[in-house]
């Protein structure tokens, strides 16, 4: 059985061990040693990486109670000694990001009354689910205020073992899940925690929580937080952010959610204004088109370069207000889309008269008895259509 020296201590970062098996299963090579400081994944907590000798760790994981190593190849023969090093840095993450999980659930909990439910830890950011559904950003932001307080009192964390009787005895989040010997995670005054995972000494060493988001999943709430460097990172991310932001709008930092907002309105207004003025627009084309069909006959049909089919169905919207009977087929050469309409006496339906001869051009799309709209894979395709759905228009063989 692996002696799991990281029980022992969270902070051992090199060491000699002796290779006890060599494991290959499915193109994968594992490594069990005599004992390890590598943390195998397990609470929400990933395995370590590293290596042993000069051969990289890859994951660490546990089965069946022994911790087995995944390595990029073996390090060495059955029975030899080799030397291990952790990804310290990627370690010291993991340890921040779990004690701060402690921290903010046990927080949580004091002052919202809802336990967590789950933790995950990923490579970019830490989450909690927790027992509840509604909150406020006055309450998060008491969570956050709290967490900070409680890490600049650099609260000693400790870890030991109990029996499963003394276990019984604490005032624990839950009951462990593991018969026997139970690992305590204290946080000195505030929690005791049955845990697995690897924790810092003291709640001064985590340096900052900052909660990123908050949002309900599956009735709950999720939490989203940074700890330790990756807060820092993240404060360092958006300040600069802030800062070119502040600079380019020549605009203190502090003014510039007033100065968006202001925007907003302003975009707001331009935007009802252009809806009128494309409103006018419309119904100026609609005419113009409404007087050329009358005198060269056929159905109301035009190509446009400038204008998308969501804009072209406005179009057909103010031409089917003035024209019931006349067919219209109207194109946007910008996105290679046709559309056809007809106010509802026009004797066909479009989307079947669609589904009839888009396939000859390679043309996708449907619709309809008085709308239908297709899209082509390139402009030849389109006009070739568009000038056979004119011509059939036009000498009414669409029955």
């Amino acid at each position: 059985m692996t002696h799991k020296r990281y029980y022992d201590s969270a902070y051992s970062q090199e060491w000699t061990a002796v290779i006890q098996e060599i494991i290959s299963d499915k193109n994968r090579v594992y490594v069990r040693l005599d004992e390890t400081f590598f943390y195998p994944e397990g609470g929400g907590q990933p395995g370590d990486s590293g290596w042993i000798g000069e051969v990289r760790v890859l994951d660490t994981s546990s089965q069946n109670g022994e911790v087995l190593h995944l390595v990029e190849a073996s390090p060495g023969e059955q029975g030899s000694k080799v030397s291990c090093r952790l990804d310290w840095e990627r370690r010291f993450d993991h340890m921040q990001q779990h004690s701060g999980q402690h921290l903010l659930s046990a927080t949580v909990l004091d002052l919202l009354g809802a336990a967590t439910l789950s933790f995950h830890l990923g490579d970019e950011y830490a989450t909690i689910d927790v027992e509840r559904a509604e909150w406020t950003q006055q309450e998060l932001d008491g969570v956050e205020r709290e967490v900070n307080l409680r890490i600049v009192r650099n609260l000693p964390i400790k870890s030991y073992f109990v029996s499963s009787e003394e276990a019984a005895n604490l005032p624990l989040v839950k009951a462990p899940s593991v018969e026997g010997e139970v690992r305590i995670v204290e946080i000195e005054g505030i929690e005791y925690n049955a845990c697995g995972g690897t924790h810092v000494s003291a709640t001064g060493e985590l340096g900052l929580l900052k909660l990123l988001r908050a949002e309900k999943q599956k009735g709950h709430l999720r939490l989203t937080f940074k700890t330790g460097l990756r807060a820092l990172d993240e404060f360092v991310t958006q300040t600069k952010i802030l800062a070119t932001l502040s600079s380019k709008l020549s605009t203190p930092k502090e003014e510039l959610l007033e100065r968006l907002e202001k925007w907003t309105e302003e975009d707001r207004r331009k935007q009802t204004e252009l809806n009128a003025l494309r409103q006018q627009l419309d119904d100026y084309i609609a005419q113009e088109l409404l007087h050329e069909t009358v005198h060269a006959g056929g159905p109301i049909a035009k190509l446009f370069t400038d204008r998308t089919v969501k804009e072209l169905q406005s179009l057909a919207t103010a031409l089917t207000a003035r024209n019931l009977q006349l067919p219209i087929l109207l194109g946007s050469l910008t996105e290679f889309k046709l559309l056809l309409a007809h106010g509802g006496e026009a004797g066909f339906s479009c989307g079947v008269l669609f589904k009839e001869i888009l396939p000859a051009f390679g043309g996708r799309g449907g619709g309809n008895d008085r709308l239908a709209q297709a899209g082509f894979a390139a402009e030849s395709e389109l006009n070739a259509c568009y000038d056979m759905l004119k011509q059939r228009l036009s000498n009414h063989e669409i029955q």
